[in-house]
Formats: C-alpha cells, structure tokens, sequence
C-alpha cells in the first residue's frame, strides 16, 4: 500500500502552535510556582518575621576577619607567589597609579600633622581620601588594551584564588601552576555574572552623573541641597549593595565546574534569601577593612619615603611606592576574595531553609 502524504495545512500549523505555546504557559506556571516557594515575600503584602526568619551561624566581624587570615596564613607560599605575579603583570601593564600622585600625598599629610593642633585635621581627612582614591585606578588614562588586560586580571585573581581556596579545603595541596591552567575554565560565565553586576550597579554611576550636572549648575552649593541630595545618594548606595549582595556571592557559585551565569544568581538568590541583610553587613565591612589597611600601609609608606628621599637623592628617581602599591592592589583582591569565598562556604554550611 502507499503511504498517504500528509499536508501541512494551516490548521495543522495552528494546532502546532497552540500545543507549543499551551507547554510553555504551563512550564512558566510551574517555575513560577517553584519560585514562590523558595521566597517568603509577596508584592504589596507585609511579610511578617516568623515567615522570613532564617539562621545564620558565623563567627564575629573580627573573628571571621581573622579566620580569613589563618586559612590564608597557612599556605603564604603559594598566595604570595600568587600577588607577586600579579603584582608583576600590573607593573609591567603600566596599571599603577603615578609618583606624582603619592607625592602630592606624602606634601599634603606632611603639611597636615605639622599643623594638626592648628586646624590641620581636614588636611589630614583629605590626604587619607587622596590615598583612597588612589586604590581605584584612573581609567580613563587607560589605553583600550590596558583596559581589556585590567579585566581579563581582575577576572583572571578572582578566579585562581576561588579555585585554590576550593582544592585547599578539600585537603589537596595545589600549586600556582595548577590554579593558573585550571581556574579560568569558567572565565566566561564570569564574565557574564560580572557584566550583570555592573548593570546593577549603574545607579551609583547615575548618582554620580546627576551630581556632576547639579554642581556644574551651582545647585547643590547650599547645604539644604546638598543634605537633600546626600540622603537621596545614600539611600541609593544602600538599595544598590542590597541589591548586588546575591550577585556576589554568585561569582562564586559560578566559579563550580558545570554551572551557568543565570543558574548561578538563582542559586545564590535562594543562598542569601532571609539573611540578605546580615551577609551584605559581613561584605561592607571586607571591603572598609581592606581600605583602611591600604590607607594605614600607603599613606606610612609615602611619608617613609618622603623622609629617606630628603636624604637619600637617588631614591627620588626609584618608583617604591608606586610598586609597593601594585602589591598591595594585589594583596588586597586576593584578600578580597579569600573573604567573600570563605564567607560563602559558611553560608552553605547553614543549611537552614527560609521559614
């Protein structure tokens, strides 16, 4: 017998469609479903505290601070192999800020003690946010290529120090070599985690773009506008980190083997549900850490240099400082990192599901 062949006529095409899109209402009812059960809250309705409580077992700010420095004190041979590299490759990229910078530092903190009985404290507030602002790298005197190598780095710390925490834990005994061929496996789901969390930032950068318009204008020359604008900008700063703490810890949950970008944000949403709060809290208060260490190191460094330069002349012409903040950028990431990872180990090891 021969087989009737079968038209595709316009109803069959409909009757395809209709099928297609019918499985695709119900797969979205269905993770909508699986989404309200993993979140406590519900728009335009109070959440009560029994219903969004949830444990969090960690050691004390200082406490967990010094656990981080234990874990990374035990093997000081391989992460200072590791910030010594890094630190090399920023030197040699040209990514470090310049002598003159650390000079104007060192002048105005020089000028400011000898003066600090004498009104002298604003000088000395304003060299210590001049040193701050020096941890931040002027990006706008990058080149293009200095820019895509700057992040490939950044990405690059990120993940070797997550992938050698991760085989240390485990009792291994990993070398840099290992972390540097093994780690960058998940550079592009990285990437696209990083990329999110810069979107989420953007209001920050907005703030900043308003302020610059509103100054340029001599609107915020007042102090009722600039108390109006300083709260709007605060509450801004403190809604964006709210919202960026679950985008963090997935640049951890990304870093695992098989895991995907939007896997992992859901996967560190649900991590930081009902204790948001609590973890945003431990990462402010990693990073003010890691920044009054670098003023307290740099801004001592600048004025010992300053000091051994009035006598020693040829020191004038050696960049020390310029390199030992290299190292200390480097230092400090790897730190970063080490904190953000071992906090994220913790929060897994609490296990408690959201109430």
């Amino acid at each position: 017998m021969k087989q009737q062949k079968k038209h595709n006529t316009p109803k069959h095409y409909g009757s395809a469609f209709l099928d297609w899109l019918t499985e695709k209402w119900y797969l979205a009812r269905y993770r909508n479903v699986r989404f309200l059960q993993r979140r406590p809250h519900r728009s335009f309705r109070r959440t009560r505290r029994r219903d969004y409580r949830r444990s969090l077992r960690l050691p004390g700010y200082i406490a967990f601070t010094h656990y981080v420095n234990r874990v990374l004190w035990k093997s000081k041979g391989l992460f200072l192999s590791m910030i010594i590299l890094y630190a090399l490759i920023i030197i040699f990229l040209g990514i470090i800020t310049s002598q003159s910078t650390y000079d104007s530092i060192g002048k105005l903190v020089s000028e400011s003690l000898g003066k600090i009985f004498d009104g002298g404290v604003g000088q000395l507030l304003n060299a210590g946010m001049l040193t701050f602002s020096s941890l931040a790298i002027d990006t706008t005197s990058l080149r293009a290529e200095q820019g895509v190598m700057l992040a490939l780095l950044v990405l690059m710390t990120w993940l070797t120090a997550v992938w050698l925490l991760r085989e240390i834990l485990l009792g291994l005994k990993p070398k840099l070599r290992d972390g540097l061929y093994n780690a960058t496996a998940p550079l592009i789901s990285t990437s696209v985690v990083l990329l999110i969390l810069l979107i989420q930032l953007s209001p920050v950068g907005i703030m900043a773009l308003a302020y610059s318009a509103l100054v340029s204008v001599h609107i915020l020359t007042e102090g009722f506008g600039m108390m109006l604008f300083g709260l709007l900008a605060a509450s801004v700063l403190t809604l964006v980190l709210y919202w960026v703490t679950s985008t963090i810890i997935a640049l951890v949950v990304v870093a695992l083997p098989g895991m995907y970008p939007l896997r992992a944000i859901q996967a560190a949403s649900d991590l930081v549900v009902g204790r948001r709060l609590r973890i945003m809290f431990r990462i402010v208060w990693a990073f003010v850490y890691s920044s009054v260490i670098w003023c307290v190191v740099m801004v001592s460094l600048v004025l010992l240099e300053r000091g051994l330069s009035s006598k020693l002349k040829w020191l004038e012409s050696v960049p020390i400082v310029p390199f030992a903040g290299a190292f200390m950028m480097a230092l400090l990431f790897v730190w970063l990192a080490a904190y953000i990872y071992l906090l994220y180990r913790k929060v897994v090891a609490d296990d408690a599901k959201p109430a």
